[in-house]
């Protein structure tokens, strides 16, 4: 009885003296914070080392025209069956860091440093996450370019139009060099998007860096454990990879695919921004089918980040099924 009575007391004694403690409320000690942590994620492929960097990502209003052969309110199902917001639609960009065999290769570059002007910083990260991640682009060894759009190809120069990577090789899939770099194809360009598309490829090859770059051909590997693999029709010669080390294996997709929803689940919709789209729902189909059979990962670079998925068919589409998140390398 006696512990009973003693903690009776103690407890009578602090509710009589709770009335004479001030009322003090809680207060935040920091600021909100207005933007995340610089964007990276790393990842092996056998011996090699991945580095997937965020560009950032574009958000944009749903235009009925963005996807030619759906209606509007389709594609708005398929946002809400994915629990995304309707009426608009978001486009993510990846470029990767590869550590192989000795040499430091970047797989295509964002969308650079005036976009990251333009988007008010939603876009155009890649070099500033890049040199989070460790990574001074004086010391890239190649830059490997997968096809020439501006999401693409535009970080291969500074703000003042310098070379971002300065000891780098460049290297460009032959077919998409030959068709950018010719003067016959750009006078044939339809007025808008295409010639456009000519005008800043010249700005930056021609005008640049000089036309010192390297064409690859498709089938061969471009780098240690990175071989080329044609994948056409989102451009003429618009290139995806294979990265493999012992018995690791990654197949790097490029623009096989947008986002992959509403575009792995409906394969056969035709984004705007797909130069011959029959042409690459051909090649999606093929891809997305050879890669869930061989039960192979896909990194990709308009996925949400990290982008590194699982593949496997579903229906007349795919299901994509992002790989866990590993807190070890």
């Amino acid at each position: 009885m006696e512990i009973t009575r003693r903690h009776a007391l103690t407890g009578a004694a602090a509710i009589a003296a709770a009335p004479l403690l001030p009322n003090i409320p809680a207060q935040a000690t920091a600021p909100l914070a207005d933007k995340q942590a610089p964007s990276f994620y790393r990842y092996k492929v056998g011996d090699i080392q991945v580095t997937v960097v965020s560009d950032g990502k574009n958000v944009f209003k749903l235009e009925d025209s963005f996807i030619l052969n759906a209606k509007k309110d389709e594609v708005n199902a398929a946002l809400e069956k994915a629990f995304l917001p309707r009426d608009v639609f978001t486009i993510h960009f990846a470029p990767l860091v590869i550590n192989s065999g000795g040499k430091l290769i970047v797989l295509d570059t964002g969308n650079g440093p005036a976009a990251k002007v333009n988007s008010k910083g939603a876009n155009g990260l890649f070099i500033d996450h890049m040199t989070a991640a460790g990574f001074d682009p004086k010391a890239v060894d190649m830059v490997v370019i997968s096809h020439f759009h501006g999401d693409h190809v535009n970080g291969l120069l500074t703000a003042d139009g310098t070379p971002a990577f300065p000891n780098a090789e460049v290297l460009v899939p032959a077919v998409e060099w030959k068709f950018w770099m010719d003067d016959g194809e750009m006078s044939r360009a339809p007025a808008g998007r295409m010639q456009n598309l000519f005008k800043n490829n010249r700005s930056i090859f021609e005008a640049s860096l000089q036309k010192k770059v390297t064409p690859y051909e498709w089938g061969k590997e471009v780098a240690p454990g990175l071989l080329a693999v044609e994948t056409v029709g989102h451009t003429p010669g618009h290139t995806s990879y294979v990265l493999s080390s012992g018995s690791g294996k990654v197949f790097v997709q490029s623009d096989v695919t947008n986002n992959p929803n509403p575009f792995a689940t409906n394969p056969g919709w035709h984004a705007f921004f797909d130069q011959d789209a029959d042409m690459a729902e051909k090649t999606r189909r093929r891809i997305y089918d050879m890669v869930a059979a061989e039960k192979l990962q896909l990194q990709g670079f308009h996925y949400p980040f990290p982008g590194l998925a699982n593949i496997e068919k579903d229906g007349n589409g795919y299901r994509v099924i992002p790989a866990p998140w590993n807190p070890v390398i």
